[in-house]
């Protein structure tokens, strides 16, 4: 890689948290206990990078509004001194997440205003700002422009992706969980252009049709059957499926299929497990961006996302990479 950064591209949105005694039958009352705001969607993933290395230079394209919510976000993200938000643009509404977290059943439901983040799309990205060694886009099928029909590319996700590798980038995806199978078309039109694949055997089962999941427990073989259909889907460099009791990944060139199981956490470690997936996202990217082998930025994956199940936020359990390789250390 030549340094010059990664760029992470998609929803960033504000989370606003509300503790409550119960959730309410309809048309009935709760009371609010506490209540809590935090950088989620593409966010997670940004400050995630940020923190695994001070050094790196970590560039958003994103579409917020100028509200409280586009402000907090704004703040939030330039307390990082190597996140670079030249292009976060203003237009629309931010969007948002509300969460009610339910403290007699533990469960939390959540309500999502898309705002501005479904009318992202190329007029909004700067390639000269955002020009990095990695392009990652981020989510698919939760940004209505980028999953819209394209002539040419299959949709209109995958021309942006065309583009970064036409500019010379490196192309990553994630996506977000879709279990009804309508949006298998439109990743695979992604992945045509897609050079690393980050996702969940949900996610995989979702796009390959391949049942990888069996009374909960990962099917093996049949994890490696996915990994090889990603592959002949167009993924250039590695495709990973994770789990929360291993993660599998393929080398798409040398077609060696890699292991590497989940961390052996303490009994009463894991205090919370949003932004698992997208510290595992990071520890992909980082070890891409640092020329690793696919099974050391897994490793690097598994330990970063077991760091962010260590805090009920999203990315405070973070850590720099000196500091996960230890963990890993520790408990691997």
């Amino acid at each position: 890689m030549t340094g010059k950064g990664i760029t992470v591209a998609g929803s960033l949105i504000a989370d606003n948290y509300y503790l409550i005694d119960s959730y309410p039958e309809q048309g009935k009352l709760t009371n609010i206990r506490a209540t809590d705001r935090a950088v989620g969607g593409t966010g997670n993933l940004i400050i995630d990078l940020a923190k695994l290395d001070a050094n790196l230079q970590v560039k958003v394209s994103a579409l917020i509004g100028a509200g409280s919510n586009g402000r907090f976000l704004r703040k939030t993200l330039s307390e990082y001194p190597n996140i670079q938000l030249q292009n976060v643009v203003e237009g629309d509404e931010t969007p948002v997440t509300i969460v009610m977290d339910a403290q007699d059943s533990h469960q939390r439901t959540f309500f999502y205003l898309p705002g501005a983040s479904d009318k992202y799309d190329e007029n909004v990205i700067d390639w000269e700002q955002i020009d990095a060694d990695i392009f990652h886009l981020e989510y698919i099928l939760l940004m209505k422009k980028i999953d819209e029909a394209d002539a040419e590319y299959g949709t209109h996700g995958a021309k942006i992706l065309h583009t970064a590798r036409e500019r010379g980038m490196k192309t990553s995806i994630d996506m977000v969980s879709e279990t009804s199978g309508k949006g298998g078309e439109i990743v695979r039109a992604a992945l045509k252009y897609t050079d690393y694949c980050t996702i969940n055997e949900i996610e995989a089962e979702m796009i390959t049709g391949i049942k990888i999941l069996q009374d909960d427990i990962v099917n093996e073989e049949n994890a490696h059957k996915a990994l090889r259909e990603l592959v002949k889907c167009g993924v250039l460099k590695w495709a990973i499926i994770h789990s929360p009791t291993c993660g599998y990944g393929i080398d798409c060139e040398s077609e060696n299929i890699v292991k590497v199981p989940s961390l052996h956490l303490p009994a009463g470690y894991i205090k919370g497990s949003t932004g698992a997936g997208d510290a595992y996202c990071s520890g992909i990217l980082y070890g891409a961006y640092k020329n690793q082998s696919l099974e050391a930025a897994m490793r690097l994956a598994t330990a970063c996302a077991a760091c962010s199940l260590s805090e009920t936020n999203g990315t405070a359990g973070m850590r720099s990479y000196d500091e996960v390789m230890k963990f890993m250390k520790k408990y691997q």
